[in-house]
């Protein structure tokens, strides 16, 4: 990865990471952009603080950079933004709720509550109702990823509980982007983030592709996000 970076991407699935590799390759036509993940030892405890942290560790001698994450990535990038504006020129949210912790990994334990289902039953039907009849790869490989997904969470979501986190929006400038079809986070879930949009932000809906819509459709995604980019290089 180079040291010379101007945009740099979240991720807290690393097991999942072929789904945003066709908008980042959209994406470092127009920035330098680097990748983050987080990766959670056998020991450590589930915790978005510990993730905080670590990107703080990363980002704390580098310049302002624009900021991008997609699900529990941009959840930990919005937390980050929140403690830390001054390390973050903008920030890109891809498909995270209003309710920042309501992940795909809620929608997992809310099933396994409602059905009788095991957990590779669970992820099965998990798969299907992300991707429907759009699978990007086999789905025996997208069900190990998720289940990789599940044990990498660095929040406290259990068949008991779930954990929630402070709404609100950011200081720095925010793009918030859905997708229509997507089942995890719902029309209701996203519009929520109107509360807390200012003047310069923006929420935006791709027409298509569920809950990884980026990866279906890059180029759609890849112009909104450049373009936002470049409105904020010129303030």
């Amino acid at each position: 990865m180079s040291a010379n970076f101007n945009a740099l991407w979240v991720s807290g699935s690393p097991s999942l990471k072929c789904l945003n590799m066709p908008v980042l390759v959209y994406l470092n036509q127009f920035k330098s952009i680097a990748r983050w993940e987080y990766f959670q030892t056998i020991d450590e405890p589930a915790s978005i603080e510990i993730a905080v942290n670590l990107l703080h560790q990363f980002l704390k001698t580098n310049h302002p950079v624009h900021l991008i994450g997609h699900g529990i990535g941009g959840t930990i990038a919005l937390m980050f933004a929140r403690q830390y504006p001054q390390y973050v020129h903008s920030l890109t949210l891809l498909a995270v709720a209003a309710q920042p912790a309501n992940t795909w990994h809620t929608y997992y334990y809310k099933q396994r509550q409602c059905f009788n289902l095991n957990r590779t039953q669970v992820l099965l039907n998990t798969v299907h109702n992300l991707f429907r009849d759009r699978l990007p790869c086999h789905p025996h490989r997208l069900i190990n990823g998720l289940n990789k997904d599940l044990e990498n969470l660095p929040l406290m979501h259990s068949l008991y509980q779930r954990e929630n986190l402070p709404q609100g929006g950011v200081s720095i400038p925010l793009m918030v982007c859905g997708s229509k079809t997507d089942p995890i986070v719902s029309y209701p879930e996203l519009h929520e983030w109107e509360k807390w949009l200012k003047p310069q932000d923006v929420l935006w809906e791709c027409p298509q592709g569920g809950h990884f819509f980026h990866c279906f459709y890059p180029d759609k995604v890849g112009a909104k996000i450049s373009n936002f980019w470049q409105n904020q290089d010129y303030i």
